[in-house]
């Protein structure tokens, strides 16, 4: 039987080994740590692998893959333009690239291998993710493990300004790990290890501060319809990860990994999988990178590799999952 999870119109079930098998070439030996889809619905895992981009169709058949670890050495994060452009995030490299579906690369943003100085509020040092604004063109760049900062650039890569300051006052951001725009332009920052997400005006002018969330990681709006959030929430109890007796207590569900849905309004709508960190069906290791395609359904690529680190189980027989599929469950039809 089918896993499920949510509730009401949040409803998914558990697509079983969705994308992973040796015909993808995701075999669960490196961590997916982006995930994006494009409007044909084909579904791009930015990886840790020998190649990677890897892309699938929505039923996790293979289509193509490119990229070399050359060019990409830590794969990040991906967005997907309006154009079905792919821009690629990638920290150790310290840039962004646009490239086209195929893997021709358009533009870069930063310069390969060579990092600002650490916390110096100048582009780039580990930079995290980029979003879009959707009626300018305009980029925001989040910039979080070796600064902590957002960029704002014009479409064709030109730095305007930047913002943010390293602290947990509004406004300063703690690992600004992840960023996503609405269809209005505003700026939503998934501020890590302060565990909040901030929001500001296109102009970085601080609008809202959501809390009550376990590490946001990856996040994504569906801008269509009425619009949600989807954040993928780590372990807050990832510090005891390798002292076995503290992880048996503090290793509990409410303090992720999920997936968790907000209105843009900061209401929370539902958590999914929230069963603490595991590797059952019905259980989450490290969601990093999260999109939605046009029928509702959620792919997750999960650093699970990584965390794996400290992970305390290593009796499984089954590589860890690095992607995973929620299919939406559609709301039965009620005769009149």
């Amino acid at each position: 039987m089918s896993i499920r999870t949510g509730n009401d119109e949040y409803t998914y079930e558990v697509v079983e080994g969705w994308g992973m098998s040796s015909d993808t070439g995701i075999d669960g030996t490196f961590d997916v740590a982006g995930v994006g889809v494009d409007s044909k619905g084909h579904v791009y895992l930015f990886n840790r692998g020998d190649r990677p981009v890897i892309v699938l169709d929505r039923n996790g058949e293979f289509i193509r893959s490119w990229g070399d670890k050359r060019t990409f050495p830590n794969a990040h994060a991906v967005t997907i333009g309006p154009d079905d452009s792919i821009w690629l995030t990638d920290t150790f490299d310290h840039t962004v690239r646009k490239c086209t579906p195929e893997g021709k690369a358009l533009l870069t943003l930063g310069t390969s291998g060579q990092p600002a100085k650490p916390m110096s509020g100048i582009p780039f040092c580990r930079c995290t993710h980029v979003a879009i604004h959707p009626l300018t063109g305009e980029l925001f760049v989040s910039d979080g493990y070796g600064n902590a900062s957002v960029h704002k650039y014009t479409p064709d890569g030109r730095l305007l300004y930047s913002w943010g300051a390293p602290g947990n006052r509004p406004g300063q951001f703690n690992l600004p790990h992840n960023i996503c725009t609405d269809r209005d332009g505003y700026v939503y920052v998934a501020d890590r290890e302060n565990q909040r997400v901030q929001i500001f005006t296109p102009n970085g002018k601080l609008e809202d501060i959501w809390t009550g969330m376990a590490r946001p990681c990856g996040m994504y709006i569906d801008a269509r319809g009425s619009q949600a959030c989807y954040i993928g929430e780590l372990s807050s109890a990832w510090w005891c990860q390798n002292i076995k007796e503290l992880w048996e207590i503090c290793n509990q569900p409410a303090c992720g990994p999920r997936i968790s849905i907000y209105a843009l309004d900061g209401t929370l709508k539902a958590n999914l999988l929230d069963n603490a960190q595991g590797d059952a069906p019905n259980q989450m290791i490290a969601p990093h990178g999260i999109a939605v395609d046009s029928a509702g359904d959620i792919y997750v690529g999960e650093v699970s590799i990584t965390a794996g680190l400290w992970f305390p189980r290593k009796d499984t027989i089954r590589p860890p999952r690095t992607v995973l599929k929620l299919a939406k469950v559609k709301p039965p039809v009620v005769a009149n």
